[in-house]
């Protein structure tokens, strides 16, 4: 298969990468590195690097931002940041990667533990990884040619402890390995509308 790996150069995107580059072809891609560009905020860049990318069977999302800080300070244009990016990012990679994939391919997008587990200072996260979630349920049932749509939603990373680990008291931190898997799981079989859950 030729995979399209969007956020290659993040800590889940290197560990995808890893898994699925011994038995598939991998384009990856990012905001400031990789095979190709792109800004998955901007639906123009989106379309620009489908085009580059040329015949595709499936295509990983392992990118997007959100802000943290507490719920009293939050701003709308800081919820706007995980909405615009990791939220209506990968939708958009979806809407323009639906008509050009080979048939019978698929998507794999990120959400995360937050979803179902939140945190302080989280909510921004909480929000945008439960419609992500939504979405991939949603277009599950409407896709064309066998197309599909699954979502990882990983804990955090054994990792990110050193940057993140202070936020995550009590969370059973998993590797970025064992996450990997679960993008194996969605890109290599057959299912769609799931959420697989490495937590």
């Amino acid at each position: 298969m030729k995979i399209l790996v969007i956020g290659a150069g993040g800590t889940i995107g290197q560990a995808v990468v890893a898994e699925l580059g011994a038995r598939h072809d991998i384009i990856r891609a990012g905001r400031n590195s990789g095979d190709l560009r792109v800004d998955i905020k901007d639906y123009a860049s989106v379309q620009q690097l489908f085009h580059a990318a040329g015949a595709l069977d499936a295509v990983v999302a392992t990118t997007g931002s959100v802000h943290f800080g507490p719920l009293g300070e939050f701003t709308p244009e800081q919820y706007a940041i995980g909405i615009n990016d990791k939220l209506m990012g990968q939708v958009n990679l979806l809407l323009a990667g639906q008509h050009v994939l080979n048939d019978g391919g698929s998507f794999t997008l990120t959400s995360g533990i937050l979803t179902h587990d939140p945190i302080r200072y989280g909510s921004s996260a909480s929000m945008v990884n439960a419609a992500v979630e939504g979405f991939v349920r949603s277009a599950a049932i409407e896709l064309p040619r066998g197309l599909r749509v699954n979502a990882v939603s990983p804990n955090v990373l054994i990792e990110s402890l050193p940057s993140y680990g202070a936020y995550f008291r009590g969370f059973d931190a998993v590797p970025a390995a064992r996450v990997a898997l679960a993008y194996s799981k969605s890109v290599e079989g057959a299912q769609t509308g799931q959420v697989y859950q490495v937590h």
